[in-house]
């Protein structure tokens, strides 16, 4: 039963600390027990609408996007989830006179929401508009270490490196712990050739700073690399222990769906061998007949002739048996056709074929997380590009 004591904004702090945690059924919970006793409470309307667009039920989280704008048509929070969901939808132009829309109403000293502006943009490939949006929240609060290292991300995604060092050297500069920034840093400067000053910045963050491999490897790498010590193995043991953890094998749910998975793929192969083999024995049936007849007769001619073109047809079978099992789509429209494998390759490639897949993929995993907030997983090719669409990078369509 709904606690009567309880007001609109205690209910839509108690969601919006459940929502932090990622315990978006329970935020949900608490939002509608609101609402049912609150039904005008833009707040709490919003709050459904953010934990819905968590859940990826953009339907649901539009109608209530729109239910808080039909309340307050001027409501910041509202506007910016609204913006973000018509990115979704593909409806760009209308997306951006809805952000515009907060700048016309005078929240661009709203750091905060600035930043969220711009991590939605950045999230679907947008990255100019997403950094201006990022340079406006650090207009309004120029020592906002998220803001600063913000722009740094997005300078870095638009090939401007150096200037995305001296950026996240700011940031580090407003918050020494910022670790976020300083791995991020760190490996900038690794791929820029500057391995001392990143073994530097590596040295300053913890194994918790890191959330992909890429960084611990690098840093044990070049640990290693300033010559062995005594007490190397005890010094470096926290950051194996954080690379199992990273590494860690996935849950009985994980484990259910790759059976599943596992299962239907076998099935499809099992399929296409079969229908392979039928066309084989068709093969060698003609084959056997034309060899029995006398090639003279026109009957004869032409069952030789199907046993000539017998073999292209085979050929044409196994090429389409050997059809790309996925194909994904860029934001800037490449498409990539493979296994799963094989995609990420092609991927990897297109940007430096002199790096390992897994290298590849921490690194882009990495870069993601950056400015996207959104962690992808590199545990294989699979979970990778699933976890990429997720951030918005691209699309699978097969």
């Amino acid at each position: 039963m709904p606690n009567q004591f309880l007001s609109s904004e205690e209910y839509d702090e108690r969601a919006h600390a459940l929502y932090n945690e990622g315990r978006y059924d329970d935020a949900l919970d608490v939002l509608r027990e609101g609402l049912a006793l609150y039904p005008s409470a833009v707040e709490l309307h919003v709050g459904v609408g953010y934990a819905r667009l968590a859940r990826d039920e953009f339907a649901w989280a539009r109608r209530a996007f729109d239910e808080a704008l039909v309340l307050d048509p001027e409501h910041e929070d509202a506007l910016a989830g609204s913006g973000e969901l018509l990115l979704k939808f593909g409806r760009v132009d209308d997306a951006m006179r809805t952000f515009d829309t907060t700048l016309a109403l005078g929240y661009e000293d709203d750091t905060d929401l600035m930043l969220q502006i711009g991590r939605a943009l950045f999230r679907e490939g947008y990255i100019e508009q997403a950094l201006s949006f990022f340079e406006r929240g650090v207009a309004h609060a120029p020592e906002n270490a998220e803001a600063v290292a913000c722009v740094g991300y997005a300078q870095h995604r638009l090939g401007r490196d150096a200037e995305a060092i001296a950026t996240l050297r700011t940031a580090l500069s407003l918050d020494n712990s910022f670790g976020e920034a300083r791995v991020y840093l760190a490996n900038l400067l690794y791929d820029a050739g500057e391995l001392e000053a990143a073994l530097r910045e590596f040295e300053r963050t913890t194994p918790e700073d890191h959330w992909d491999e890429l960084g611990i490897w690098r840093y044990v790498e070049l640990r290693k690399g300033t010559g062995a010590r005594a007490d190397d193995a005890e010094a470096l043991k926290p950051w194996d222990d954080r690379l199992s953890e990273i590494a860690e094998e996935p849950d009985a749910i994980d484990e259910l769906l790759a059976e599943v998975e596992t299962a239907f793929i076998e099935k499809e192969a099992a399929a296409h061998e079969q229908a392979q083999g039928h066309l084989d024995m068709l093969g060698t049936l003609l084959d056997g007949l034309a060899k029995d007849r006398d090639h003279d007769s026109p009957a004869d001619e032409a069952l030789a002739l199907d046993a000539a073109t017998r073999p292209s047809l085979v050929s044409s079978s196994r090429e389409l048996t050997a059809e790309a099992e996925h194909r994904i789509v860029l934001q800037d429209g490449r498409a990539y056709d493979g296994t799963w494998e094989e995609i990420v390759a092609a991927l990897r490639d297109a940007q430096d074929a002199s790096r390992s897949l897994d290298e590849f993929m921490a690194v882009e995993a990495r870069r993601q997380y950056g400015a996207t907030g959104v962690r992808i997983s590199t545990r294989g090719p699979e979970e990778f590009l699933r976890g990429s669409e997720h951030a918005g990078v691209l699309r699978i369509v097969r």
